[in-house]
């Protein structure tokens, strides 16, 4: 599951994963695996929602309430995973990347490494000039076709 944050100018938030990560050095959108849920505890869509909020949170540092995000698209990945994205409201990119900073001096603090070794601000995954997660420009894709119409 993942979180796409919007810039209001535009951009998409994408963050490149930590050495101790499932995908080190990808680019990749904030977001993790979610675990089964316990027997008897419904996986609907406000589950996942609250988790992606928490996702966002502990990669980026950025706090958005759960019934801010909106189911955005789903995704099938190469090995037969299913991929649930959110969209966030739009932020500026400085208080993104300052909320960043503020996580990685906190992360760092207690001897911890943040789950992004780096973030940016992209239109299209060619800006970045390295390896991404398989899902990312399909991502990119959709989401620079929303902010032309």
């Amino acid at each position: 599951m993942s979180v796409a944050q919007p810039t209001d100018g535009g951009r998409l938030l994408v963050g490149r994963g930590a050495s101790s990560t499932s995908h080190p050095g990808a680019w990749q959108l904030p977001g993790g695996t979610m675990e089964p849920t316990r027997t008897g505890v419904a996986l609907d869509a406000e589950c996942l929602r609250r988790h992606a909020a928490r996702e966002l949170v502990e990669e980026v540092g950025h706090v958005v309430a759960s019934e801010d995000l909106e189911l955005w698209t789903v995704t099938r990945g190469h090995h037969g995973s299913v991929g649930v994205h959110f969209r966030a409201p739009a932020r500026p990119a400085d208080a993104l990347t300052e909320q960043y900073a503020r996580l990685v001096a906190a992360e760092t603090a207690q001897g911890r490494t943040p789950e992004l070794d780096r973030i940016a601000f992209i239109r299209s995954p060619a800006e970045l000039g390295g390896t991404c997660v398989n899902v990312l420009p399909v991502l990119a894709a959709r989401h620079a076709v929303g902010m032309s119409s």
